[in-house]
This record gives C-alpha cells, sequence and structure tokens, in this order.
C-alpha cells in the first residue's frame, strides 16, 4: 500500500538511512528521484517535511484555526525514553505511545499507577462509566504526582466526552440538558475525576450516526470548540470516526481536529483512507486495538520470525510497526512485564524488509 510506504520511507530517511536502500523498497531505482519525490526534501534523505510535518512547534498556532500547523516527529535531549520521539502538536507533546485505561473496572487506578511507574506519560481515558472508570485514573494521577514519579509536565492527559447513547445509566451530565451544557458537565466532571485544571486533548467520543454529522454532533463540537477558546483544553479531537465524517468535521469547523483516535484493522488496510487524510492535513493519528483487531497478523509466521530474530514479542513487532507506519500507538496492556517490553520498542525500527512483509500478510 502505497501510504504505509510513504509513512516508513519518511521516517526512514529522516533517520538517515541511505535513500538508495529505501528507494527499493519503494520500487524506485535511484534514491535521488525517491527524495525528489517528496516536496521539500533534499537528496542526501534529511527532513521529510513533506511527509510528516515540521515547523513552528510551541510558536505554532494553537490549536488550528486557519492554516493547519505541521506536525513535528521531535526528539528530545535528556529526556525519558517514552517522550524519545513525541509528536508536537502546535507545542503540545504527545508521548508516541499511550496507556489505554477502558475496561479496568476496580483495577483501573492499580493498573494505571502501574503504567506511569512502567514509563508511560500519556494516559487516554473518557468520562464514560460504563467502559471507563475515570476517576480511577485520576487518583493514579494524584499519587504519582505527589510520590514524584511524574510532573504535571510530564504528562499527557486525554479524556472524551460521550453522548447518551454510549452511556449506561452512570451519567456525568443531565441529559435533559442541551447536548452543549451536557458537554460543559461533563468537562467539569472530568476534571475533578482527574484532579487536573487542565485537560491536554479532549475527544468528541464518537459521532452519533455512522454516517454524516448531526446537528448534536456539531453543537458538541461548537462546545468543545468553547472550551479551547477558554484554555481549559490543549487540544481537541475526535475518535471512531469515517473518512466521510472526518472531512465534513474538517470543512466545517472553527477550530481544526488536530486528533483523531481509530480502531485499527490490517484488513482494512490499516485504516489508511483516514490516515492519509490526517496526514495531509497535520491530524496526529491514533490506532487502538492494534493486538485485538489483529489476531491473524499477531499469530502470523512472519511476525512470529521477526519476534525470534529480535527477541521480542509478537505484540512488540506490531506496535513497533505502527510506530513505523506513523501512528500514536495505545496499549492497554494490564500485565508489567508487557507495559515495559512494549515501551522498549521505541527506538528501534523495523528494517525495510521486515516492515515490507508485514504489509505483505496483511489480511484482505
Amino acid at each position: 500500500m502505497y501510504d504505509l510506504r510513504h509513512c516508513f520511507a519518511s521516517r526512514k530517511l529522516k533517520e538517515g538511512h541511505d535513500p538508495i536502500t529505501v528507494a527499493a523498497l519503494l520500487g524506485h531505482t535511484d534514491g535521488t528521484m525517491l527524495c525528489k519525490h517528496y516536496e521539500g526534501i533534499s537528496t542526501d534523505g534529511d527532513h521529510l517535511r513533506a511527509a510528516i510535518g515540521g515547523g513552528t512547534g510551541a510558536g505554532g498556532e494553537r490549536g488550528g484555526e486557519g492554516r493547519p500547523a505541521p506536525v513535528e516527529y521531535d526528539c528530545l535531549e535528556g529526556s525519558t525514553q517514552m517522550s524519545e520521539q513525541p509528536v508536537n502538536v502546535n507545542g503540545v507533546h504527545v508521548p508516541r505511545f499511550l496507556y489505554g485505561t477502558a475496561w479496568k473496572e476496580g483495577e483501573t487506578e492499580r493498573l494505571t499507577a502501574l503504567a506511569l511507574r512502567a514509563g508511560f506519560r500519556g494516559i487516554d481515558t473518557a468520562n464514560q462509566r460504563k467502559h471507563y472508570h475515570e476517576a480511577g485514573v485520576g487518583a493514579a494521577l494524584t499519587s504519582a504526582l505527589a510520590e514524584g514519579i511524574v510532573t504535571r509536565g510530564d504528562l499527557f492527559v486525554q479524556t472524551k466526552f460521550t453522548f447518551r447513547s454510549g452511556q449506561d445509566d452512570r451519567l456525568p451530565y443531565d441529559p435533559a440538558s442541551p447536548v452543549a451544557a451536557q458537554v460543559e458537565q461533563s468537562f467539569a466532571s472530568s476534571l475533578t475525576h482527574l484532579g487536573v485544571d487542565m485537560i491536554d486533548a479532549y475527544l468528541l467520543h464518537g459521532p452519533t450516526h455512522s454516517v454524516g454529522l448531526s446537528r448534536d454532533d456539531w453543537e458538541a463540537w461548537r462546545a468543545m470548540e468553547g472550551l479551547y477558546d477558554a484554555g481549559r483544553v490543549r487540544l481537541i479531537g475526535v475518535s471512531n470516526v469515517t473518512l466521510e465524517q472526518l472531512q465534513r468535521l474538517v470543512e466545517g469547523r472553527r477550530v481544526r481536529p488536530v486528533i483523531v483516535q481509530n480502531r485499527c484493522y490490517a484488513s482494512r488496510g490499516w485504516d489508511g483512507e483516514v490516515r492519509r487524510y490526517c496526514d495531509a492535513n497535520n491530524i496526529v493519528y491514533q490506532g487502538f486495538s492494534l493486538l485485538t483487531a489483529n489476531r491473524a497478523v499477531v499469530g502470523s509466521e512472519v511476525v512470529a520470525g521477526i519476534a525470534s530474530r529480535r527477541g521480542w514479542t509478537p505484540a512488540q513487532v506490531l506496535f513497533r510497526f505502527a510506530l513505523d507506519v506513523g501512528m500514536v500507538a495505545l496499549t492497554g496492556t494490564t500485565d508489567e512485564s508487557h507495559m515495559r517490553g512494549d515501551l522498549a520498542v521505541v527506538g528501534s525500527p523495523l528494517s525495510p524488509g521486515e516492515f515490507a512483509a508485514i504489509e505483505g500478510i496483511a489480511p484482505r
């Protein structure tokens, strides 16, 4: 698939790999022509800004009104493993790996604390008691901050507003209130649950319908734009969205979404259409269910072979593949050794041959 190879070649050239070698992966016969294939790339393969962004960092425009600010993949000197290559979105550093807290119930606090001790600095949750225990996440954050395990500046805290249809009876808002008021109420509840005074990223948990955007979707988005305008959230985005819905949102918004979080299936090209659109519009793509949605790939002989050669688990190989594609990856493992193992793949990219082999086994 062109978009997977595009992302991989972009990263490999930026990392300093020989353009001739990377050209061979893409079917180009000339490494110089490969570099010229991407706008703004020097012939030695340095800085693939046309392919993966680049630009203003903290000085860029905040949140995305008007022309989108470029997304940067930084390497911060003197940083911990998890901040080795954060994604710089308008001055906000989004870790390449997030710890997902869905389906943890009474274990949420313990597992979130374990993830923080293991090295995770990005935490994903939602104010949706049906699937998440946001207050448990907050308790773990509060303890970690008090114990000096992390500082608030180290953390990337992401949560979501969920419509009534995605909730059970434990609602974080009055369902009789207008949608805009529901967003305000849910957001205020999230601040209390999480023990913070600002949310780093606030996502619409998903549109109300599978096709198009409804009046309620737009009312919720306008309320989120208001939270952004007030400086109460640093970034806003959307989850569980189709390409058509994302295009409509980008075209009709006032404040641009800068994050998309979707379930990612190999059988659907690793959500290639949405990721291509995100890449073109400087939107960070977060992939979840990378293991559970792709059991055939995880269990394949190809992945097993790569894992054996590298001394990794198949799960580590799949997460590394996702990072090489250009995603921010989510993992929800409940095992401490797996947490540390997942983080260990940061900074150890696949070879062009390994990447191509995994791409080739994606089920159709």
